[in-house]
């Protein structure tokens, strides 16, 4: 993907196979023989191959072994059949065993072309043929080979003549993978239709190509409607957020976010953060920069006491930017010198050393940003200009000149830096 997504996408599709019975299977079970799933498939029914009453208890313990997980005696019962059987039939069932014995041990890519070469064999009935189809299109959709497993679900429903909300949820997640979003939304619009309990992940994926397809207004709406059937969900409360706070509604963000830390299912540290950035977002688009970084920090301190918000480095600086933003310079050095110590690079430090600046603690200044040029700064030319105006206060004139110097060797500063030199006789 481009992009990053909003969401929790399933990593996979979780497969569940149901075995095709071999015929002292299904002889057990004739006398309460179930409707056909395919009524109206375009595909004849094949004539069953399987006379010998060997193989067809060697199919049947060999299916009973992979239901057990035993991987060795299923491979041992039924590679000879695949191998050697006369009967088709006979060697699509024991293939069929194999995919899944290869699909439980992790192995998708081997699991494919042995269900495939099941299918291909042609010879099953009409319900167990389409079912071992519509299993293959998972493998594919789990081995994240999306557009076959697309293909493989048209072939299905227009041989099988039969329409499921799976099967539209599970071709509606393809598309999104593949970032034809239009379809997406179709397909889970569909799946929705065909059922009353439609899944989670379809949700999933529906808010999110909305969000990608210029749509987010449509997501932000579902998505709260969604986190309001269940205001206890974390899962949701996430996923309400994130699209709320991508379509800048910053309010509405807060709202969902603040209602979720009532109830208590505001729990995952980066939505901790989140409603910490929604109060600031809101005030510098509009709002009371006070207001809001008094709320942001409430938030932040509340997250602190409860365990939510680890101590980090970029913890406690968006908690000293917060200060800053509210003008609360002395509260800003507090959160700054607690993230100073756990920083790998200077950028706290140079935060920090612009409040003592402000603070009028011109030694502390000085000592910090040279801490941090020292640590490494993505903007070096401004710490040295800052650094120059921390000794030109403490009268140290050398100092100032030097690092007025190497603010004007940075693009970034290297105009009012050389303007500076240029005034001051250097």
């Amino acid at each position: 993907m481009k992009h990053t997504p909003l969401f929790t996408m399933l990593a996979g599709t979780a497969l569940a196979f149901t075995f095709a019975a071999s015929p002292a299977h299904a002889a057990s079970a004739s006398k309460d023989k179930q409707p056909s799933l395919y009524p109206n498939a375009t595909r004849a029914e094949p004539k069953l191959d399987l006379t010998s009453e060997k193989e067809q208890k060697a199919l049947n313990e060999g299916l009973d072994a992979v239901n057990s997980g035993d991987k060795a005696k299923a491979q041992q019962l039924l590679q000879p059949i695949v191998d050697g059987s006369k009967s088709k039939y006979a060697q699509a069932i024991a293939l069929q065993g194999l995919a899944n014995v290869a699909y439980n041990a992790g192995d998708i890519k081997g699991a494919i072309p042995l269900l495939q070469k099941s299918i291909d064999n042609g010879v099953m009935p009409n319900d167990t043929y389409f079912q071992l189809m519509f299993e293959l299109a998972q493998m594919y959709a789990a081995d994240q080979q999306y557009q076959a497993s697309l293909d493989t679900i048209a072939k299905w429903r227009a041989e099988g003549k039969r329409e499921t909300a799976d099967s539209y949820g599970l071709a509606g997640m393809d598309d999104y993978r593949l970032e034809k979003y239009p379809d997406a939304i179709a397909a889970i619009q569909k799946a929705k239709t065909l059922t009353d309990k439609p899944q989670d992940s379809w949700n999933q994926i529906l808010m999110a190509s909305y969000a990608e397809s210029g749509q987010g207004a449509d997501a932000a709406k579902m998505a709260q409607a969604e986190y309001e059937k269940n205001p206890s969900d974390s899962g949701m409360l996430h996923n309400a957020s994130a699209v709320l706070l991508q379509q800048q509604d910053y309010a509405d963000a807060i709202k969902v976010l603040e209602q979720g830390r009532a109830n208590g299912a505001l729990k995952d540290e980066g939505d901790w953060i989140n409603l910490v950035k929604a109060y600031l977002l809101q005030a510098q688009n509009g709002g009371d920069t006070k207001s809001g970084s008094a709320k942001a920090l409430a938030a932040f301190d509340d997250g602190v006491a409860k365990g939510a918000i680890k101590p980090s480095a970029d913890n406690y600086k968006l908690a000293g930017d917060a200060a800053m933003i509210g003008e609360d310079d002395a509260k800003a050095i507090g959160y700054y010198e607690k993230g100073s110590p756990l920083a790998t690079d200077g950028e706290v430090d140079m935060s920090l050393g612009g409040a003592y600046f402000q603070e009028q603690k011109f030694s502390d200044a000085r000592k910090v940003l040279t801490q941090a040029i020292a640590k490494g700064v993505k903007h070096k030319g401004r710490a040295y200009m800052m650094l120059a105006e921390s000794d030109r206060q403490l009268k140290d004139k050398a100092g100032a000149v030097a690092a007025m110097k190497q603010a004007a060797q940075d693009p970034e500063t290297a105009a009012k830096a050389q303007d500076w030199l240029q005034k001051s006789g250097k």
